[in-house]
């Protein structure tokens, strides 16, 4: 089985996405940026605004728990799950093929004596 191609992984989905995912509900929009409670410890306060995520540059924070990153981390942060696993997952709940590694083949081993 081929690697996963996290490179095609971060480039096809979206921030907004995630969110959707996760059921984020921002408490405030400005531009690209919204705030509202973090999915990743889960606050649950509805007016809470110490989550901030970047809709155009794939990036989140919580000024609360610490946690950030791109959008691919904060679905294996609030799923916690391995970066992995967590990639494995978002693209199965996305009903779309995972992307992979090209496979090369196996090169053949150099004898150590010289002719």
């Amino acid at each position: 089985m081929s690697e996963i191609d996290f490179h095609t992984v971060r480039s096809e989905v979206r921030m907004e996405t995630v969110l959707d995912l996760l059921g984020f509900v921002a408490s405030q929009r400005r531009g690209g940026q919204v705030r509202g409670p973090c999915p990743v410890h889960r606050s649950r306060h509805p007016g809470s605004r110490s989550f901030s995520a970047h809709l155009t540059s794939n990036i989140y924070q919580c000024f609360r728990c610490g946690s950030r990153g791109n959008q691919l981390d904060l679905w294996a942060a609030a799923t916690r799950q391995p970066l992995y696993q967590a990639a494995i997952a978002l693209y199965e709940r996305l009903h779309r093929p995972l992307p992979r590694l090209p496979r090369h083949p196996a090169q053949p081993k150099k004898s150590a004596t010289s002719s």
